[in-house]
């Protein structure tokens, strides 16, 4: 078909027109109509797609995680068994108020058997917390590092718990004595609120 023919075909007599014209008319209609289904349904059907691909996504990770869990159910039970038993155990190692006065006494004593000279024994306001209250002791001792790791070891050997905070270590004139070391620490312990502890 030429370019003369196509340029005479009449728009109102579709019939007449030869057959290659009709097809391609027909396929360009089909095209048009094709891109317009597309635009306006599929293509919105296919972002559907796509979100519900995507929560798919996160729904079975979502399983594998919850049944991962319902595997391993018996392994947290007993963890959560011992982590009670523990709990407990470490409550039983804080002292209740009564016990406070003959802690103090034990902290003071360890020092002394570990040939410490104190400077300043000084129990200070107790600290509410979330569960506990913590009851911090300043502390000033001259030694050496011997007499102050003896003194720290003493302390963890203690029943009850007791730790160290901000220790500073500097050098003193001492005449007489070989000691020549002061130790300024905060000796810290804690006493549980619940289960009757009080304030």
């Amino acid at each position: 078909m030429s370019l003369s023919q196509l340029n005479n075909l009449d728009i109102t007599n579709f019939g007449n027109w030869p057959t290659a014209a009709k097809a391609a008319l027909m396929l360009l209609l089909a095209s048009l109509i094709g891109g317009a289904i597309f635009y306006y349904d599929t293509r919105d059907q296919f972002a559907v797609l796509e979100r519900y691909e995507k929560e798919e996504g996160a729904l079975k990770s979502e399983f594998l995680v919850k049944q991962d869990k319902v595997l391993n159910l018996e392994i947290y039970k007993q963890q959560l068994e011992e982590m009670k038993l523990d709990f407990a155990d470490m409550l039983g190692q804080l002292p209740d108020k009564s016990e406070i006065a003959d802690l103090l006494v034990d902290v003071s004593q360890t020092g002394l058997a570990a040939g410490l000279e104190f400077e300043l024994f000084q129990p200070l306001s107790e600290l509410a917390k979330d569960f506990y209250v913590e009851l911090p002791i300043k502390i000033k001792v001259i030694g050496g590092y011997h007499e102050f790791g003896d003194f720290v070891s003493g302390l963890a050997a203690l029943p009850r718990i007791i730790t160290m905070h901000d220790i500073k270590i500097s050098k003193v004139s001492k005449t007489g004595k070989k000691a020549d070391l002061r130790m300024e620490a905060t000796a810290k312990t804690y006493r549980y609120i619940g289960d009757g502890g009080g304030q």
